[in-house]
């Protein structure tokens, strides 16, 4: 599978998408603001990288205005707050094949390129 959740109106997004050249190399895009991620597709997700909390943006503005820094956040937490808000998904989050790449961090953005080619 090759496929990526993105944000098309997040600048960050743009630049790994255009970068990497994913939309070339036949990834399917999903955009999480006009087409949210499902239950299902998530609960793959993180039987791929271990956790919801790997998979959760602390970055998202809303991290801040509900408090939930302060709050000690369960994996049943994140999981909820991500499917109750796109913003929470940390992205972007790219399938490809039997890897997970998660966020823009520059390492991870490495290997996403010595990976996809």
């Amino acid at each position: 599978m090759k496929k990526i959740y993105h944000l098309s109106t997040c600048t960050t997004c743009q630049r790994i998408l255009q970068d990497t050249g994913a939309a070339e190399k036949g990834f399917v895009l999903q955009d999480i603001k006009t087409e949210k991620i499902t239950a299902a597709e998530l609960d793959a997700l993180k039987e791929k990288t271990g956790s919801y909390e790997a998979l959760f943006s602390r970055r998202a503005i809303k991290y801040k205005e509900l408090g939930l820094k302060d709050k000690t956040l369960t994996e049943a937490d994140y999981r909820r707050l991500i499917l109750e808000e796109y913003t929470f998904l940390k992205r972007p989050v790219v399938i490809a094949g039997k890897n997970v790449f998660v966020g823009s961090e520059k390492k991870t953005l490495e290997q996403l390129k010595r990976s996809i080619g």
